[in-house]
């Protein structure tokens, strides 16, 4: 599996599929999330007007199969203002790695090592300080949640990554199985670079 740094024409020309792996993945515990096109193309505007986003390509010969973006953290100031705010830190030195997807049957592979490294690559290129992503937050009791989920926190922390101390951000989306979005708490995870 190749994966390769998308930008400009490459990036944009890639946004569709990453729209439909972000509805496939999304789905699954713990995001639970029940998307729509419309709402993904809105969203993934933003890495395409931002001239600093980039999203990491993972293919299986041609088929893109998994995706990360990141820009910098102040493209989404209106999402994590409040989040950030009494955290000293400045939303203008962060990158934020906003999602990683990839299907079932191509984990296992070093394939998120690579999705970090190339965002966090592009982040000391560009001279930002930190790189921040959100991790979503459900109840250890949810009636959703499968026997053999196993958390990801053991593979942000080895690659220097930890919870930022009272940084929730918080966004709205339907879970599967609801009538209407709800609001969810989403922890920041920071790292130093």
């Amino acid at each position: 599996m190749q994966c390769h740094v998308l930008t400009g024409a490459a990036l944009d020309a890639a946004l569709g599929d990453v729209a439909r792996l972000r509805i496939a993945v999304f789905r699954d515990w713990p995001y639970l999330y029940d998307g729509d096109l419309d709402y993904e193309r809105r969203y993934l505007a933003t890495f395409r007007a931002s001239p600093q986003a980039v999203v990491v390509g993972a293919y299986d010969g041609d088929t893109l199969v998994g995706a990360a973006t990141a820009a910098p953290l102040a493209d989404h100031a209106d999402d994590f203002a409040a989040a950030f705010a009494h955290t000293g830190i400045d939303i203008a030195d962060v990158f934020y790695c906003a999602e990683s997807v990839l299907l079932d049957d191509h984990r296992g592979q070093g394939v998120g090592h690579r999705f970090f490294d190339a965002r966090e690559d592009a982040a000391r290129a560009f001279g930002l300080k930190h790189s921040a992503f959100c991790a979503v937050q459900r109840p250890a009791d949810h009636p959703q949640k499968p026997a053999h989920y196993r958390p990801l926190d053991t593979f942000w922390r080895k690659r220097g990554y930890a919870p930022l101390d009272g940084a929730i951000a918080h966004f709205n989306w339907k879970d599967v199985g609801s009538d209407a979005p709800t609001a969810k708490p989403l922890q920041v995870w920071i790292k130093p670079l």
